[in-house]
C-alpha cells in the first residue's frame, strides 16, 4: 500500500491494515471515554459499530472478517460462562437454575405469542417462532460482572445455568418450527433431533475432558495449550450445529467440559480471559452494532408497532421472570436486579432465529413478493430490541454488580485482608519451580497478588554457577507468577547452610506458609527427612507444605485428604485447612475427607457456608488411611495433615510416612501439610482464616464452631 492509495480512500474501507487499526482504536477508546461518564463500554462498542457500519457512515463493511471474529467473540462469551461457573455451586443450585430457566423461557414466550397472534395477526407457526425470540438471552454483560469478582454469586450461577436451559429450549423451538414450515416434522425428525443432541452432549461433556486431561499432561507449551482451547471451542460449536442446535450451546458445553482442567487462578485462564476480553468479545459487540439501522424506524409505523410488542414481551417478560426467581428463592433485591440485568440482553440466539425465519420463504404474492416466515418488520424490530435490551442489560448489570461487590467487601473482615499471608517457595530444582509456583497461587487468597516470595539459598563460597542457577530459578518463578497476574518477590540469600538461610528469611519476612518441593525421582531422601524434622519444622509458627508433583495440578480429578485424630487441636489447623479449601475451589476437583467423626462434623458445617465438591468418609484407624492412600487411582492425589514435633503421637508411625510415600506413590501427586503448632503475637489474629476474602464469613463461622 502506498501513500496515494491512502489519500484516495473510498468507503467502506477495504485495506486490512486500516480496517484493523480502526477497530482497535474503537476498542481502546470506548472504555477510556465511557468509564468517565459511567456508561458501560459494552454499550459504547455497540453504538460505535452502528456509527461506522453499513447503516451508519459506511466506514466499514460487515464482511466475512468481521463476522468470523465476531462469531468467535460470541462463542467466547458462552465458553467463559461455562468455564468460570463454580461446578460445586452449580450442582448446589441446579434446581434453582432449572426453575429460573423455566420462568425466563415461559413468561416471555407467552407474552410474545399473545402479542403476535392476537395483536399483530400472525399465523400460529410464525407466532410461536416470534415468541421464542424473547425466551433466549445473551450473557452480554457477563464479562463485566466477572471483572467485578462476583462470578460465584448465587444469582450469577442461577442465571448462567438458566441461560443454558432457556437457550436450548428456544433453539429447539426454532428447529421444530423450521421443520414444520418445510413439512419435515414426524417421528423420524424427533428421533433424529433427540439422538443427535444426546450424542453431542455425551461427546463434549465426557470425551472432551479425557482429551483435555491427556493434552495438558503431555504438552507444557503455553501457546499450544491456548490454541488447544480454541480448537475445543470451535469443535464443540461444530458438533452442536451437526446435532441441530446453535453453536453457542456447543461453546457453553465446552466451557463446562474444560471447567476443571483450567483452574481459575492459572496462567492459562488468565490468557483465555485476556484475549477474549481484549479482542474477540469487543469484535462481537461491534459486529452486532453494525446490524443496527436507525432509519428503518422512520419508514413504517408497522415496524414501530412490531418493535414495541417485542420490547414489552422481551424486557417485561425477563423482568417478571427475575422477580419470580428472586421471590421464589428469597434472594436480595440487588441479586434479583442482577438476574434481570444479565438475562435481559437479546442478541445471539435472537439474531440467529430471526435470520433463519427471515430466510425461509413460505410462498409468493401475486406480484412475486416473497412471503417469509418472519417478515422485514420483525427483522428491523429485532435490531431495535438488540440495541435497547443490551443498553438496559449493561446499565442494570453494572449497577447491581457493583453494589453486590461492595456488600461482599463489607462482609469481609476489614483492613488489608491478606497482609499477613506471606507464602515462601524454597526453590532448589528447576523441574519443580513451575509446579511449586502454581501450588502457591492455588492456595493463596484471591486478593493476595504481592505477598509471594521465591527464595534460593546460595552457598557462601559464591560459586559463579550457583549464582547463575539461582537467578535462573528465580526468573522462572517470577515469569510463571506474572502469567497469572501475580507479583513474585524473588530473594537470593548467601548462607553456609540452606536450612538456616530459609529459617532466617522466614523470620525476616514474617512468612506464614513455607512450600518445599520434592524431586520426582528422589522423593524423600534421608538428607531431606533429616532437614525437615530437625530444621524446617523447628519453626513452630509457620505452616510447612511438602509438595511432590508428578503431574500438573489442573489434571487432578480427586484429592484424598487424610486428617488424623486430634489434628484439629493444632493451633494452625484451620489455617492449613483453608489451603485445602482453596485448592478445591480454584481447581474444581472433588475432595474426599478421611477423618474421625467429630472432625467430619466440623467440616460439614463449614461446607454449608463455603461450598466445594466434597465427600466425607469416617477413618477409624490410621492403618485404614494408609491402605486408602496406597490404592489411589490415576489422576488422584493425596493431601496428608501431619503433626509437628512434640505432636507426632497423633499419627502412629509418623516417621515412616516418607518411606511409605516413596514406596507406594512415586508417580502420584501428594502434599504433606504441617500446621503451625504455636500462636504468637504475629499469628494470633492476623493469620485467622477470616483474613481471606474467598471465604467471606468462614473465619467467623469457624471461630463460632471452635469456641
Amino acid at each position: 500500500m502506498n501513500l496515494l492509495s491512502i489519500h484516495n480512500l473510498s468507503f467502506p474501507i477495504e485495506d486490512p491494515v486500516l480496517k484493523f487499526l480502526l477497530v482497535l482504536i474503537i476498542i481502546l477508546a470506548a472504555p477510556l471515554l465511557l468509564n468517565k461518564i459511567k456508561v458501560p463500554h459494552l454499550l459504547g462498542l455497540i453504538i460505535a459499530g452502528a456509527v461506522i457500519g453499513p447503516n451508519g457512515f459506511n466506514i466499514l463493511a460487515r464482511d466475512s472478517s468481521i463476522v468470523v471474529t465476531g462469531t468467535t467473540g460470541l462463542l467466547y462469551i458462552m465458553f467463559l460462562a461455562g468455564l468460570e461457573i463454580d461446578m460445586g455451586d452449580f450442582k448446589k443450585n441446579k434446581w434453582k437454575s432449572l426453575t429460573f430457566g423455566i420462568y425466563t423461557f415461559t413468561v416471555p414466550f407467552v407474552l410474545g405469542y399473545l402479542g403476535a397472534f392476537y395483536i399483530l395477526g400472525f399465523s400460529m407457526l410464525t407466532s410461536i417462532l416470534f415468541a421464542s425470540l424473547f425466551s433466549s438471552h445473551t450473557l452480554i454483560a457477563y464479562p463485566l460482572v466477572s471483572k467485578l469478582g462476583i462470578a460465584k454469586n448465587p444469582a450469577v450461577n442461577i442465571t448462567v445455568g438458566g441461560t443454558m436451559i432457556t437457550d436450548i429450549l428456544a433453539l429447539l423451538v426454532l428447529a421444530v418450527i423450521v421443520g414444520m414450515s418445510q413439512g419435515e416434522v414426524g417421528t423420524e425428525f424427533w428421533v433424529k433431533l433427540s439422538v443427535s443432541f444426546i450424542i453431542f452432549g455425551l461427546i463434549v461433556l465426557f470425551v472432551f475432558p479425557i482429551i483435555g486431561r491427556w493434552f495438558f499432561k503431555k504438552v507444557d507449551d503455553k501457546i499450544s495449550q491456548y490454541i488447544f482451547v480454541l480448537v475445543m471451542i470451535y469443535l464443540a460449536a461444530l458438533l452442536a450445529e451437526l446435532a441441530g442446535v446453535e453453536a453457542i450451546i456447543g461453546a457453553f458445553f465446552a466451557g463446562l467440559a474444560l471447567n476443571r482442567l483450567i483452574p481459575h487462578t492459572s496462567s492459562l485462564m488468565n490468557r483465555v480471559e485476556f484475549v477474549g476480553n481484549a479482542i474477540f468479545i469487543p469484535f462481537f459487540l461491534i459486529s452486532v452494532g453494525m446490524l443496527i439501522d436507525f432509519k428503518v424506524f422512520f419508514k413504517s409505523w408497522e415496524t414501530l408497532e412490531v418493535a414495541g410488542i417485542m420490547l414489552v414481551a422481551s424486557i417485561g417478560g425477563k423482568y417478571l421472570s427475575a422477580v419470580a426467581t428472586q421471590k421464589t428463592f428469597r434472594l436480595s433485591g440487588e441479586e434479583g436486579k442482577l438476574i434481570f440485568g444479565l438475562s435481559s440482553a437479546s442478541a445471539a440466539a435472537t439474531l440467529a432465529s430471526v435470520m433463519v425465519g427471515y430466510n425461509i420463504i413460505l410462498s409468493e404474492t401475486e406480484t412475486g413478493e416473497p412471503v417469509r416466515l418472519l417478515n422485514e418488520h420483525v427483522l428491523n424490530g429485532s435490531i431495535l430490541l438488540i440495541l435497547i435490551s443490551c443498553t438496559i442489560s449493561s446499565f442494570i448489570s453494572m449497577s447491581s454488580a457493583q453494589k453486590i461487590a461492595e456488600q461482599d467487601n463489607e462482609d469481609t473482615v476489614s483492613g488489608k485482608n491478606h497482609e499477613e499471608e506471606n507464602i515462601l517457595l524454597a526453590l532448589n530444582y528447576e523441574a519443580t519451580v513451575e509446579r511449586m509456583v502454581n501450588l502457591g497461587i492455588m492456595i493463596k487468597a484471591h486478593s493476595n497478588t504481592e505477598d509471594l516470595f521465591a527464595l534460593n539459598v546460595i552457598n557462601e563460597d559464591k560459586n559463579e554457577s550457583s549464582v547463575k542457577n539461582a537467578e535462573k530459578l528465580l526468573h522462572q518463578a517470577a515469569d510463571t507468577a506474572a502469567a497469572s497476574d501475580v507479583k513474585m518477590q524473588t530473594l537470593k540469600r548467601y548462607d553456609n547452610d540452606v536450612v538456616n538461610g530459609i529459617n532466617n528469611v522466614i523470620k525476616e519476612q514474617n512468612i506464614t506458609d513455607l512450600i518445599i518441593g520434592l524431586e520426582d525421582e528422589k522423593g524423600f531422601s534421608p538428607a531431606f527427612v533429616y532437614n525437615l524434622y530437625n530444621g524446617y519444622l523447628q519453626n513452630d509458627d509457620v505452616n510447612v507444605l511438602v509438595y511432590h508433583a508428578a503431574q500438573p495440578l489442573s489434571t487432578i480429578k480427586k484429592y484424598a485428604v487424610m486428617i488424623p485424630e486430634n489434628a484439629h487441636k493444632e493451633a494452625g489447623f484451620f489455617h492449613a485447612l483453608l489451603r485445602v479449601w482453596n485448592i478445591a475451589r480454584n481447581s474444581g476437583a472433588t475432595v474426599v475427607f478421611y477423618a474421625a467423626e467429630n472432625i467430619l462434623n466440623i467440616l460439614q458445617r463449614i461446607l454449608k457456608k463455603a461450598n466445594i465438591e466434597a465427600e466425607f468418609i469416617i477413618m477409624k484407624t490410621w492403618k485404614d488411611g494408609e491402605e486408602t492412600a496406597s490404592q489411589l487411582k490415576e489422576d488422584e492425589a493425596l493431601i496428608l495433615f501431619m503433626a509437628k514435633r512434640g505432636m507426632h503421637s497423633y499419627i502412629p508411625r509418623m516417621r515412616l510416612i516418607p518411606e511409605l510415600l516413596n514406596k507406594n506413590l512415586p508417580d502420584k501427586n501428594y502434599l504433606l501439610i504441617f500446621p503451625y503448632s504455636e500462636f504468637n503475637e504475629n499469628n494470633s489474629e492476623k493469620r485467622s482464616v477470616g483474613n481471606h476474602d474467598d471465604f467471606m464469613e468462614i473465619g467467623n463461622i469457624i471461630k463460632k464452631i471452635f469456641k
